[in-house]
């Protein structure tokens, strides 16, 4: 099982960072799954532009950089999403980039990481909606980290119950996914 941490913003200096790499490290004590951080910001994606929609482009994109893009999240069976909160909504980046793909997040649960003035949780509110278009299964628990309470100068200072929390999201996600992954043909 394969699980992508998405670093969902795309900021010079972001806080994001300090998350994804917080969750990657707590994943790092995971047995039954392999967790990797897929930094959005390296991929550079361009802005949708393609008059092909993505759900009809069967996983062959124009740009060279969509098509990176689309074969990363297509190795994944799942995802936790590191998302900040922008103006009480998801980051226009991840947005972009979710938005430039089909069938590659078809089926595929995910869980979300937050953070913002409000722990980020009306961007995971909307993210719940975004997702449910293509089937995704998200799960119940999720993180949602207070810029004012949970962040020091050199990153995030995560609350002593996080530690347990994220174990609870780990194990609802690996769930989620032995559960939904497709049937292999004749097993």
């Amino acid at each position: 099982m394969k699980i992508g941490i998405i670093l969902g913003s795309i900021r010079e200096e972001r806080t994001g960072k300090s998350v994804a790499e917080w969750v990657e490290q707590q994943a790092r004590e995971r047995q039954d799954a392999t967790y990797e951080l897929v930094d959005l910001k390296s991929f550079d994606i361009p802005l949708l532009t393609s008059a092909t929609v993505p759900g009809a482009a069967n996983k062959i994109y124009e740009d060279e950089r969509v098509q990176r893009w689309s074969s990363a999240i297509d190795s994944y069976d799942a995802f936790v999403f590191v998302t900040p909160e922008y103006n009480h909504s998801v980051p226009g980046g991840l947005k972009n980039a979710f938005d430039s793909l089909g069938d590659e997040w078809a089926d595929k649960p995910v869980a979300f990481v937050s953070y913002g003035a409000e722990g980020g949780v009306r961007a995971v509110e909307h993210w719940r909606q975004i997702v449910a278009n293509f089937r995704m299964f998200g799960v119940r628990q999720q993180i949602s980290l207070s810029l004012f309470t949970e962040f020091g100068p050199e990153g995030v200072r995560p609350a002593e119950r996080r530690t347990e929390e994220i174990a609870t999201l780990f194990d609802q996600l690996e769930q989620a996914t032995r559960r939904f992954s497709p049937v292999e043909a004749g097993a």
